[in-house]
């Protein structure tokens, strides 16, 4: 079904752009075929061909009668109606697609739209089919540009806090950890389930918890790091990689801030920190059982 007719004088004067309406018409219709086909290859091709037809129809200048201003209205909505549905398709085909499929198509979603809304939930599957087709190098670069546009999404932080901290760029990572812990405490993300959000919610929190509160703990920053670390413990449980760091830190932490503040119970409670952090076998468990003694040692001088 096509546009409106328009009448035969505002034909003759507009050719062209009436021609480029029924392309774009006509593009739209196949289009929508492809993607109820789940014709991966089309929905590509029709979607790289929609873009400038798109773009055409939304530049062309508003005529000067009032006969052909609503022809040309009507046909800037039409258009500004298929921009959304592109970038759908290229979304909804994608999911579910083979690997280098999804690659391909979210690649080139990317490439129309960076702010597209269907790329803020796309991300993660994304990254999954990179990994699966040798393009794991490339998702630093994609995650570090895509927070241009999706500076709270949870996944893209997630990203560029652990390439940080394996790239031992501590204050980058810090920054990165901190972003994220405030994205991952604000309501969850539209056409998100509960239950998806709270399990990538506490495996993420609890990391930039953690990952902030040992950068902290290095720095000296007593405070920072205490809190942070208490808000990691429930959630890194059993996982005793990052519990023996954390319990360390959270020692060491309570033992400084105790001091200054003359409070023995934190001292105490350092102590036990301490204590737990060396039953666990690994690099700190040595360091923590001494750190233990002296804590208990200099508690019993306190009032």
């Amino acid at each position: 079904m096509k546009l409106p007719a328009l009448s035969l004088a505002i034909v003759l004067l507009g050719g062209p752009v009436v021609a480029l309406a029924d392309r774009l018409e006509d593009a739209y219709q196949s289009l929508q075929e492809a993607v109820a086909k789940k014709d991966a290859v089309q929905v590509k091709k029709l979607a790289v061909e929609l873009a400038p037809l798109i773009k055409a129809a939304l530049a062309a200048p508003a005529p000067q009668s009032d006969e052909e201003r609503a022809g040309w209205a009507s046909r800037v909505e039409y258009a500004k109606s298929v921009g959304p549905y592109v970038e759908y398709a290229l979304f909804a085909t994608a999911v579910g697609a083979p690997p280098a499929t999804m690659v391909d198509l979210i690649s080139t979603l990317e490439q129309q739209n960076p702010k597209s809304k269907y790329l803020d939930g796309a991300y993660a599957p994304y990254f999954v089919a990179l990994n699966q087709t040798g393009g794991a190098a490339k998702i630093p670069v994609i995650a570090e540009k895509a927070l241009e546009s999706f500076p709270d999404n949870v996944d893209l932080l997630s990203v560029m806090t652990d390439t940080s901290v394996s790239r031992k760029q501590n204050e980058r990572a810090l920054a990165y950890a901190n972003r994220l812990t405030a994205a991952l405490n604000k309501p969850k993300p539209e056409g998100t389930t509960d239950a998806d959000w709270a399990r990538k919610r506490s495996a993420s929190l609890g990391r930039g918890y953690w990952i902030a509160g040992v950068i902290y703990g290095e720095k000296n920053d007593y405070n920072s790091a205490d809190r942070n670390l208490r808000a990691a413990l429930p959630l890194i449980q059993g996982n005793t990689a990052m519990m023996g760091p954390a319990l360390f830190h959270l020692g060491v932490a309570n033992y400084q801030l105790g001091k200054l503040l003359l409070n023995k119970a934190r001292v105490l409670e350092a102590a036990k920190f301490s204590e737990q952090c060396a039953a666990i076998p690994g690099p700190y468990a040595d360091q923590a059982r001494h750190n233990a003694l002296v804590m208990k040692s200099d508690a019993e001088k306190m009032r």
